[in-house]
């Protein structure tokens, strides 16, 4: 038996400019027709959320750092040190209140952030649902801190996800600004 596409060299160069032309097309529809495909059914996946992950450590033990984040009196002194407070409290701004417990809330920065404690394991993990009061009611994301020890100190690994892509670089900045920073200076 003869194999005609391997004798004439043109015949195996057609077919491949036909595959690579047949599949650039395929791909090409699929491309364009996916966004029609989803806003034409109820399920959809919405690819509009952004995730912050930071790694940061801290001169103090993880619980000396799980207590500054989850003590309403402790907080406050940082929040005293944060950018967001650099003029002090505004008029009529609300306190800082934290729940001790496992599903309570929580009011920080005056009343700009609140939430919910999702899950508290003492001195070492701390998970939020967590939100600012300009989001549309209802609207939350959610904050990971993981504290490990290192050294003398604490590693504490954050991920913040769920919040819309429109606020990753503002969230982002916020998060060096008004938490880090001020936790740093607070420990020091």
């Amino acid at each position: 038996m003869i194999d005609h596409a391997s004798s004439n060299p043109h015949s195996a160069s057609t077919s491949r400019r036909q595959m690579i032309l047949g599949t650039a097309i395929t791909v090409g529809a699929l491309a364009l027709h996916p966004l029609e495909v989803l806003a034409a059914t109820d399920d959809e996946i919405t690819r509009t959320s952004a995730a912050i992950h930071n790694r940061r450590t801290f001169k103090a033990s993880p619980k000396r750092v799980y207590e500054a984040l989850t003590n309403a009196d402790q907080f406050h002194k940082v929040t005293m040190m944060s950018e967001a407070m650099k003029g002090g409290m505004p008029p009529g701004a609300k306190p800082t209140v934290i729940s001790p417990d496992e599903g309570g809330s929580f009011t920080l920065f005056g009343g700009v952030i609140t939430g919910r404690h999702i899950e508290l394991v003492s001195n070492a993990r701390l998970v939020q649902a967590w939100r600012v009061a300009h989001w549309k009611p209802g609207e939350f994301s959610l904050i990971t801190f993981d504290l490990a020890p290192e050294g003398t100190g604490t590693a504490l690994m954050f991920e913040h996800t769920g919040f819309p892509d429109t606020d990753a670089d503002h969230l982002n900045a916020g998060w060096q600004s008004n938490y880090w920073e001020p936790l740093t200076k607070f420990f020091a």
